[in-house]
């Protein structure tokens, strides 16, 4: 096992990768740019570099550069790259080599052909596993449009480097193709420097299946079973389960064996995922396609962890310093599911506004706990800052059950348990989708959320605690009402006159009215005297009648013969 180990990445997959690594007995090492100078991973490393420009943090994460020389100059014999930023890049694999480091994932030459979804989709159709039509990768928009033509629609916009769902737009008319390329060429250039796409044949109604892979340097490969990552927005995953619920063993089996046998056709190593859609209805459902493979760990690997027990980011480390899956003690029969989980990615976007990615400090913070919920986060903390320059997410829940019913129900305790104040936040979305039939009976595809529109606003969060402080503070500062009501001396010795408000019964819509009039020192509550309350001209004199009151205990009140 390595030394010391870099991690090219921030948030929580880096405070993941830490936590792997110490227990391993390894150092760790953050990197971060002047923006993150306060983010969590640099203060759970054991050391922490700046690299990058200021006024440029995204950047940062980019420069390979940078990250080669903070690596030397720690003297870290290992960087592990998490996910985005340049985990599928094979450049950064290529320095690695060249300075004498070991890059924790599959060789650069396996980076360049699956983290090309094009030539990926190219790789699964030479071993014989069904795709769809697709286009060669281009940036020129005039090609992508003819080519278009050829597949037919509807079709994908997709990014050939990176994932995520950024630099993927679908198409349905031929007049919506060339903002949709404009928009995914820009967003795959800003997120990882490539804007060249291709078009892929769309699908209407499919599920989105993936099958996690771990294989070793002496040409071992298992999986590690299923991920059901069909509940998406705009093609981000929101919620994944594991195992996917309502399949068929068939199907399971062929899925699995498809996903081994692409990873042993390009000699892969490491911890992968093999993404495949799997039709619903018409003529081919139950049948699956190949789309992508990530030569990568993914956002949702916890759900596979807790199913199996294996810790992937581990076996990530120990199989790049060297080990086998024997060493490991994993094999294909020895790893079986147990239980169910699904993941919940709680992210600071606001659903009622078009999940706009809200900025800002977070005032109050409060986890969820208890058997069966694990949490992993970056920069969920009180008094964190929320910026604009990353990804919206704020913390992973994983919640694990006996079976998918007792994981759903541990999931929306845990969602009910979160207080997260100074930042909109998409929870009430997230136990809007936990209280769906259609979910509950595992009855989900990647058009889920987009045909059920009300699970935007179907909650709102009551946030009692801001509300009352805000109260208080618009009382005592703004004084809407006046100045507080003070004891006035009605000229009487020895008399009080006590100032309060009741509604005026007979003038109805005229708000309030001030009555003035003097009590005793017993009635009005400051003091106790055997003195009752005197009558003056102009005011009732029939004692109230609420329980409780008599001659010298009286509350004061009075009512007229009216009522």
């Amino acid at each position: 096992m390595f030394s010391k180990v870099l991690v090219a990445n921030r948030g929580e997959i880096a405070v993941r990768a830490f936590r792997a690594a110490y227990e391993l007995g390894a150092q760790t090492v953050a990197v971060y740019p002047y923006e993150d100078r306060n983010a969590v991973h640099r203060i759970k490393a054991d050391e922490a570099y700046e690299i990058g420009e200021r006024g440029h943090p995204v950047r940062a994460y980019l420069d390979i550069d940078g990250i080669i020389r903070a690596a030397v100059d720690s003297g870290a014999d290992a960087i592990y790259p998490g996910y985005g930023f340049l985990s599928e890049n094979p450049d950064l694999a290529r320095a690695c080599d060249a300075a004498g480091i070991t890059f924790i994932g599959p060789p650069a030459d396996v980076l360049e052909l699956a983290g090309n979804k094009v030539r990926a989709i190219g790789a699964a159709r030479a071993a014989g596993i069904p795709t769809l039509k697709s286009t060669p990768p281009s940036d020129d928009v005039e090609e992508l449009v003819a080519g278009a033509e050829e597949v037919g629609y509807p079709v994908f916009v997709k990014a050939v480097a990176g994932g995520g769902g950024r630099g993927m737009r679908r198409v349905d008319e031929p007049g919506q193709l060339r903002d949709a390329l404009d928009q995914a060429m820009r967003e795959a250039d800003s997120a990882f420097g490539d804007a060249t796409v291709f078009i892929e044949q769309a699908v209407s109604r499919p599920r989105h299946i993936e099958v996690q892979i771990l294989a070793d340097k002496a040409g071992n490969t298992m999986h590690l079973f299923e991920r059901d990552c069909s509940l998406q927005r705009r093609h981000q995953k929101v919620i994944e389960l594991a195992p996917a619920p309502n399949i068929s063993d068939e199907l399971r089996a062929a899925l699995t064996g498809d996903a081994v046998k692409f990873a042993e056709s390009l000699h892969y190593s490491c911890a992968g995922t093999v993404e495949f859609l799997v039709e619903t209805e018409g003529p081919r459902a139950g049948q699956h396609v190949f789309i992508e493979m990530n030569p990568r760990i993914q956002v949702e690997h916890t759900v596979t962890e807790e199913i199996t027990g294996v810790d992937l980011v581990q076996s990530q480390m120990l199989i790049a310093s060297g080990s086998t899956l024997e060493d490991l003690e994993l094999s294909q029969d020895r790893v079986t599911i147990t239980g169910a989980a699904l993941q919940c990615r709680i992210t600071t976007e606001d659903p009622a506004n078009g999940f706009r990615p809200d900025t800002g400090i977070i005032t109050a913070y409060r986890s969820a706990g208890g058997a069966g919920v694990r949490l992993d986060g970056g920069t969920a903390d009180t008094g964190a800052e929320v910026s604009a320059h990353f990804d919206s997410m704020l913390v992973k829940l994983t919640c694990r059950g006996r079976n998918f019913a007792t994981a759903v129900a541990r999931a929306r305790r845990a969602l009910a348990e979160f207080r997260i104040r100074g930042v909109s936040t998409n929870i009430p979305f997230l136990q809007a989708v936990l209280d769906d039939p259609e979910f509950l009976a595992g009855n989900v595809a990647t058009n889920f959320i987009e045909t059920r529109p009300e699970l935007l606003n179907a909650r709102t969060p009551g946030d009692r605690g801001t509300k009352l402080l805000r109260y208080v503070a618009e009382i005592t500062v703004n004084k809407p009402n006046g100045n507080r009501p003070t004891l006035l001396d009605p000229g009487r010795s020895g008399r009080r006159a006590l100032i309060f408000r009741c509604r005026r019964r007979t003038a109805p819509g005229s708000g309030f009215s001030i009555l003035v009039r003097p009590v005793s020192l017993r009635s009005c509550g400051v003091g106790r005297t055997s003195r009752s309350p005197i009558p003056r001209s102009g005011m009732p004199t029939s004692r109230c009648s609420r329980p409780g009151c008599g001659p010298r205990t009286c509350c004061g009140s009075r009512r007229t013969s009216a009522g």
